[in-house]
């Protein structure tokens, strides 16, 4: 009798809280869901309906004055004939090449520099100042530094006694001034990520090698390197992302100029689409960048291991 009279109310209190946790778990997801349904709204209006508006018009004739025209592959077939498209192309990777090569290797000295030399505060936010201009105003900045009549670079460069140089509008100097300017904007906030993945690195590990007689430079190349990969790998599929999708600095500067040496992706898909009003065309073109740029990433992705650590 007892017993019984123990267990019924044991059973009792214990179907109120299996019920009012229920009921607090269905009220805390409707809360999540309020404040998620904005960013969710925003990114299936903003980002999802355009892209596959672009796949469909990528397989249309289409233009703003009439209706689109189904014409199936003829759009991708073009692109694979069109030499403007491939000069495009070559241009870009042109430019990533410099863009990424120079942008890493002084993000790491910089990062490096912050771990062993200083830690101050200061610094850090005096590197992330270039990054947060915009690309317009930094370009619009060096074009005018970097100007052959006016600019105070040669300006300067006459002074000592050398030459001026036509930054933007030599075929030469083009791609690679525009590179330093993206690198000039971009190496500080590389730089903080670097360095934030450095501070991730357990000190023992160098303590370790140090006791070994391991020096500084062996310390860096073989251990350092490999435990930042994930991080490398991250800002290097971002860092390649966004440089193949250039064009404001393009747009404010050379436009395309000199003859088409400075003509990337993103500003030919503008001329075909908003200038030459085939809107078809230049969405085939869009697909086309973003199928190479998911191939480039999952590469990237896979041969850096991303999601591995040597820390384990």
């Amino acid at each position: 009798m007892s017993a019984n009279t123990i267990d019924k109310p044991t059973a009792v209190r214990r179907r109120p809280r299996s019920e009012s946790s229920q009921t607090g778990g269905r009220s805390e997801l409707k809360v999540a869901l309020v404040f998620i349904a904005p960013a969710l709204i925003g990114f299936l209006a903003f980002f999802v309906y355009p892209t596959i508006r672009g796949f469909y018009f990528s397989l249309t004739q289409y233009n703003l004055l009439g209706t689109p025209k189904f014409i199936g592959f003829d759009n991708f077939v073009k692109i694979s004939k069109d030499p403007l498209f491939w000069n495009a192309m070559g241009v870009t990777i042109e430019y990533v090449l410099l863009n990424i090569g120079f942008q890493t290797v002084i993000a790491l000295l910089l990062a490096s520099l912050m771990q062993r030399l200083t830690q101050s505060t200061l610094l850090r936010g005096a590197l992330l100042l270039p990054w947060l201009i915009s690309n317009v105003i930094a370009a619009m900045l060096w074009f005018w530094l970097l100007d052959y009549q006016i600019g105070l670079a040669n300006v300067a460069m006459e002074w000592i006694g050398l030459p001026k140089v036509a930054f933007f509008a030599n075929e030469f100097w083009a791609i690679p001034t525009m590179a330093f300017v993206n690198v000039w904007r971009h190496m500080g906030y590389t730089a903080l990520l670097i360095y934030a993945g450095m501070q991730t690195i357990p000190k023992y590990v160098y303590e370790a090698a140090s006791i070994d007689g391991s020096s500084e430079w062996n310390s860096f190349w073989r251990m350092t390197m490999p435990l930042l990969r994930p991080v490398l790998a991250m800002i290097l599929v971002i860092t390649v992302t966004g440089s193949f999708q250039i064009f404001d600095t393009v747009a404010v500067t050379t436009r395309g100029g000199p003859v088409n040496v400075t003509r990337v992706m993103q500003y030919y898909i503008y001329q075909k689409a908003f200038g030459e009003g085939q809107f078809g065309y230049g969405s085939a073109l869009a697909v086309v960048l973003f199928a190479i740029l998911a191939i480039l990433a999952a590469v990237q992705l896979r041969m850096l291991r991303a999601g591995e650590s040597d820390l384990g």
